[in-house]
């Protein structure tokens, strides 16, 4: 892939259009809130490719990624990719906040309040 083209680089558009097609509950039960500018009025996208990497939701605005980690993200291996990801998009300039998928699923408005507290102020 090529460094010319940053965001939805079209050779992932077809794992982009899959993932999107198979959102986990928690993913699904995010989206519902955070579609069309229901959050504080912020445009968020699902499942939006920068550089070789899908972020689960990401704010243009805010330059934010919000990630949603389950029972795959469970051990070290997968930590260190998280992480390298991560680091990936902070290169960017762009700021990571991960959840559970069991935090949305239990506490949403929790959830929701984290993600808006990441927001800047007007």
């Amino acid at each position: 892939m090529t460094n010319d083209r940053l965001h939805n680089h079209p050779s992932l558009k077809p794992r982009r259009r899959e993932l999107r097609a198979q959102l986990t509950p928690a993913e699904a039960r995010l989206w519902l809130h955070l579609q069309r500018g229901q959050l504080a009025e912020r445009k968020f996208r699902r499942q939006h490719s920068i550089g070789r990497y899908i972020a689960d939701f990401y704010c243009p605005r805010e330059k934010l990624i919000v990630e949603l980690d389950g029972a795959a993200h469970d051990h070290d291996a997968a930590w260190q990719r998280d992480e390298q990801r991560t680091q990936y998009f902070a290169t960017v300039g762009l700021r990571v906040v991960r959840f559970e998928n069991r935090d949305v699923m239990e506490n949403l408005d929790g959830v929701l309040a984290q993600i808006r507290e990441q927001f800047s102020a007007e």
